[in-house]
């Protein structure tokens, strides 16, 4: 279902994080967006999964705040999709109907935070630290393990 074409990033923001925001409601994309670029962060918003799904993902630590409740396809079904698809970026969900076993399930499967709204800043910010750590953290192994494999390739 979900297909990704891995883009290059352009000199200027080769390690510069991103932050995705996947939100069907606009007033709440704009005040991340604006929480995000008071903090000198690089944010992109979605309206919706498939739409997110259309762009390209530059390749620099990232993490995407995800509501749970979206259009067709839940916050939940999609982390479950990304993970299908082997994209691994870090998530922080955020939701205004949250309940113990929707929290259990997303932290499971990977889930950097669950923020119930409304949410502090601080705590939607200290959650996106951690996440784009964990990402850095992350690409930096896979970078490691490729050398290694690389290495090991060349003995004979």
């Amino acid at each position: 279902m979900i297909g990704r074409e891995k883009s290059v990033p352009s000199l200027a923001s080769a390690e510069e994080p991103i932050v995705f925001v996947i939100d069907d409601d606009e007033p709440v994309r704009e005040a991340l967006r604006n929480l995000f670029r008071s903090v000198g962060l690089r944010v992109e918003v979605f309206g919706s999964a498939p739409e997110f799904l259309q762009s390209q993902l530059p390749d620099v630590a990232s993490c995407l705040i995800l509501d749970i409740r979206l259009p067709r396809l839940s916050g939940l079904d999609f982390q479950a999709d990304l993970a299908k698809a082997g994209i691994h970026i870090p998530i922080i969900f955020m939701t205004g109907h949250g309940d113990i076993p929707m929290t259990v399930r997303a932290m499971k499967a990977g889930a950097v935070d669950f923020l119930t709204k409304p949410f502090r800043d601080q705590d939607m910010l200290d959650a996106v630290a951690a996440a784009i750590e964990r990402d850095r953290n992350r690409r930096n192994e896979a970078k490691i393990l490729s050398n290694l494999r690389d290495l090991f390739a060349t003995l004979t």
